[in-house]
């Protein structure tokens, strides 16, 4: 049996990337996936349904959760993994770049969590993890937007992890905060500044999606039943 047989999980940017590690993770595990993206998935899995949907339609995302609780009963596992980058110094970051990155990976991440947290709390369990970043605590030049809304996810996952339990319901609430991992998206930076990002850490080297999906899966799984408000710091040591 896997660590998350039985279990039923939403995925958010599920069709690339970290987020699909983890959903191919969780699957590997035994749970049953919705993985949702704004993008085609291109899965081939029984246990999985992937749904076109942007986190910031909150009247979509709700009427696809109402879609899962029926067909699957119960929501047992929600990952905010979905995020986006628009970067530039910020004298030169206009309210468009601004407002995209929010939107995205900061409200979206809070209009999923509103819509499921109530039916975790009903059911008296649950285990939510957001995805932060290293940017978040640590911030990073050319990236204040993205920062600002991974600082936030943080923010948001302490609050949480007081919230949705002070009625003695067990949702738990945690964050991961990757380093630099070797996605589409970073492996697209010059060569010469990957090398840079490498040296400085100190296993010389970027993480991989699997390291990460390996800490969510943690976070997400029963063998994390007494961890609540945690931020995993998956990044190699870059910061020590």
């Amino acid at each position: 049996m896997g660590r998350l047989t039985d279990k039923v999980a939403i995925v958010t940017g599920g069709a690339r990337g970290i987020g699909r590690c983890i959903v191919e993770t969780f699957l590997r595990e035994g749970a049953k996936v919705y993985s949702f993206d704004m993008a085609e998935g291109g899965y081939s899995n029984p246990n999985l349904k992937h749904i076109v949907v942007s986190v910031t339609d909150f009247e979509k995302l709700g009427q696809e959760v109402e879609k899962i609780k029926a067909e699957a009963g119960k929501i047992d596992i929600l990952v905010n993994n979905a995020g986006v980058t628009k970067d530039a110094l910020v004298v030169k970051m206009d309210e468009k770049m601004w407002d995209f990155v929010i939107d995205v990976n900061l409200k979206g991440t809070f209009l999923l969590t509103k819509i499921v947290s109530p039916l975790m709390m009903e059911a008296g369990k649950g285990a939510i993890v957001n995805i932060s970043s290293i940017v978040g605590e640590y911030g990073n030049v050319g990236q204040t937007n993205y920062s600002a809304t991974k600082a936030g996810v943080i923010g948001m996952t302490k609050t949480w992890a007081k919230e949705f339990t002070r009625k003695g319901a067990a949702v738990r609430t945690n964050a991961v905060a990757p380093g630099y991992v070797a996605t589409e998206m970073v492996l697209t930076v010059p060569e010469k500044v990957l090398d840079g990002i490498k040296a400085k850490n100190p296993l010389g080297r970027l993480g991989e999606p699997q390291e990460i999906a390996d800490a969510v899966l943690f976070l997400a799984s029963d063998e994390a039943s007494f961890v609540n408000g945690h931020v995993l710091s998956v990044n190699g040591g870059m910061t020590l």
